[in-house]
């Protein structure tokens, strides 16, 4: 896994991203920041997120929780990971102009799997639970080629 750019300048400012990361950077841009030992995850609700009923897409905030998994886990996957459980119970409906947040803890790490679990916050009301289980890649192996867990 390649490192997050630290944002310099404008409103995101000390928080980081991953722009090598395509889909997650036209679906976002998010961002990640530790405060006080925790990782912080966010973004702002745009039009382009709102799906025909005037609330963020679904689709928006699973990739969102994705993300979050992934800069929750950072530590403990050490390298490369891929997703291969994502689940998520939707609380409430995120609007447009939401501060979307996003925070959760490794639940359990070892072998070549990392679990985690988590909460994505809509301006402060509880919008999207998440749980999630990533493959630890083994060094060498080719991007795209994770063998599947037994």
């Amino acid at each position: 896994m390649s490192s997050p750019t630290e944002i310099t300048s404008g409103p995101w400012a000390g928080w980081k991203t991953w722009p090598h990361d395509n889909f997650e950077t036209h679906a976002g841009p998010f961002y990640s920041q530790m405060q006080d030992g925790e990782i912080v995850n966010r973004f702002i609700a745009e039009a382009r997120h709102i799906n025909g009923g005037g609330s963020i897409h679904g689709g928006c905030l699973l990739t969102f929780a994705d993300y979050c998994c992934f800069t929750i886990a950072d530590a403990a996957i050490a390298g490369r990971a891929v997703t291969v459980n994502l689940s998520g119970d939707f609380l409430s409906a995120g609007k447009l102009g939401d501060v979307m947040e996003g925070r959760g803890e490794v639940t359990k790490s070892g072998g070549s799997m990392i679990y985690v679990r988590g909460l994505i916050t809509a301006s402060g009301k509880p919008c999207l639970s998440f749980t999630s289980v990533l493959y630890r890649m083994k060094p060498n192996s080719p991007a795209g080629k994770a063998p599947v867990p037994a």
